[in-house]
């Protein structure tokens, strides 16, 4: 029996099967090919209306969320909140219940409070996809992450995948954690003491460590997260430069990289500081076909859960 896409939602890899993600890439490698067209459009969501709901400032994603739309020829309203009326002080459900109530498909959701996508889709109709919530969850940049090192290196089972720098706020390590261990990847996660709990390495398959040269040597891939500068004002570490000479990817720590690892990042990049421009540029760096990817990965998503809420 064929297995298809139930879920009116996606709010975090850690609810999906093996199958469910596996799915979605597959998907996403057939939309891959609509960019590759002299022209870029199918019809797939023509009549639905998707609100890109970002309460949280974004670029990158809301962006590709947004050419994912056109290109499946979808109906398109941006929110944002200083463009809605959480600024006058209406509560972010009664946002989302007067969104709703003028027929919307499809919520794409940003918000800086973990949980919210998760609090909006237990009470609209509408589908709701989460664009990023707090450290909590940012499931498409894991599946765009996941998607790339399928593609570049044929699979993920039994692959070693090393999470460098601040684990401990990081919404996209989680993710990216969670989707590896489920299709069956060895991970690593590094960085400070302060920033990477030993709580992880309870986790079946999962090593927790705090030295770069142990976390890259061995490593198929080797995804970067960007430092951001509050953390060094809280303390976590003592400087950006220290940080960048005791965990940064440099031209020393390279010597100790297999020469087929990926070198990913999610962006934005703080050159110097995670990487050198060097390597960010370099012939292993797939920093840019993850931004390629997530166009695809992207309209995989909008495409099974609007065809989801087509059959309820």
């Amino acid at each position: 029996m064929e297995q298809r896409w139930t879920r009116k939602d996606l709010l975090s890899l850690e609810d999906l099967s093996d199958w469910e993600i596996n799915l979605i890439l597959d998907t996403a490698q057939e939309f891959k090919k609509v960019s590759q067209r002299k022209v870029k459009k199918v019809p797939a969501l023509r009549g639905k209306t998707v609100v890109n709901f970002f309460i949280e400032p974004s670029t990158r994603t809301r962006i590709s969320f947004e050419l994912a739309e056109q290109r499946l020829s979808a109906d398109i309203i941006n929110v944002s909140a200083s463009s809605s009326s959480i600024s006058k002080g209406e509560t972010l459900l009664d946002t989302a219940k007067n969104i709703e109530a003028l027929q919307v498909d499809l919520i794409v959701m940003r918000h800086s409070a973990a949980g919210a996508p998760n609090f909006i889709a237990s009470r609209v109709k509408s589908g709701v996809i989460n664009a990023g919530d707090g450290a909590h969850s940012h499931p498409t940049q894991a599946l765009l992450d996941l998607f790339t090192i399928r593609e570049k290196k044929g699979k993920i089972k039994g692959l070693n995948v090393s999470i460098i720098g601040d684990i401990l706020h990081s919404r996209v390590a989680r993710s990216d954690l969670w989707g590896l261990l489920s299709l069956g990847a060895n991970v690593t996660l590094a960085g400070p003491a302060t920033l990477v709990p030993r709580e992880f390495a309870k986790i079946d398959r999962v090593k927790v460590c705090h030295n770069m040269r142990e976390a890259v040597e061995g490593a198929d891939v080797i995804n970067l997260l960007r430092i951001q500068h509050e953390r060094q004002r809280a303390g976590f570490f003592p400087s950006i430069n220290e940080y960048s000479n005791v965990f940064g990817l440099s031209k020393e720590t390279m010597k100790y990289v297999k020469p087929d690892a990926l070198i990913m990042h999610p962006g934005p990049i703080n050159r110097g500081v995670e990487l050198d421009s060097s390597i960010a540029d370099g012939s292993q760096s797939v920093i840019l076909e993850q931004v390629t990817n997530g166009l695809a990965v992207r309209m995989a998503v909008l495409f099974l859960v609007a065809g989801c809420l087509k059959n309820d």
